[in-house]
C-alpha cells in the first residue's frame, strides 16, 4: 500500500473528521468566549472595581527609563481576565457533556422487561419430585 493510500484511508476514517470538525468549532467558540468575556463581562466587573481595566492592569517591576525603553511588569490583569475565559469554557464545555450524556441514556421505561425464565427440563422435574418425596418422609 502507498503511502498516499494509506493517507487517504487514514483521513477517510470517521474519527479524523470529528476531530477536525472539533478542532475547528472549538477555536470559533474560544473566540466568541474572549469576546464575551472581554467586551461583556470586564467592563462592569472593572467598573465595580473602581474604574479598573483589567487588561491594563500590571505591577511594574521596571519602569521605562527612555522614550523607548520598554516597561517591564507582571499584567496580572490579563491573567485574571484569561482565568475567567477558561472558567466560562469549561462551563461551557461540561453543560455539553452533560447533555449529550443524558441523550446516550438509554430510556428506563423503553427498557425491555427481564426474560420470563425457561420451563424446567425434565430432569429438573424429576429431581424436584425426588426432592419432595424424600421431605414427605
Amino acid at each position: 500500500m502507498s503511502l498516499l493510500q494509506e493517507f487517504k484511508a487514514f483521513i477517510a476514517r470517521g474519527s479524523v473528521v470529528d476531530l477536525a470538525v472539533g478542532v475547528v468549532i472549538g477555536s470559533a467558540f474560544g473566540k466568541i468566549v474572549s469576546s464575551f468575556v472581554e467586551d461583556i463581562i470586564m467592563p462592569p466587573l472593572g467598573l465595580l472595581t473602581g474604574g479598573v481595566n483589567f487588561t491594563e492592569a500590571r505591577w511594574v517591576l521596571k519602569a521605562a527609563e527612555k522614550a523607548g525603553d520598554p516597561v517591564i511588569a507582571v499584567k496580572y490583569g490579563n491573567f485574571i481576565q484569561v482565568i475567567v475565559q477558561f472558567f466560562i469554557i469549561a462551563a461551557a464545555i461540561f453543560l455539553v457533556v452533560k447533555t449529550i450524556n443524558r441523550l446516550r441514556r438509554p430510556d428506563p421505561e423503553a427498557a425491555p422487561a427481564a426474560p420470563t425464565p425457561a420451563a424446567p427440563t425434565n430432569e429438573e422435574k424429576l429431581l424436584t419430585e425426588i426432592r419432595d418425596l424424600l421431605k414427605s418422609r
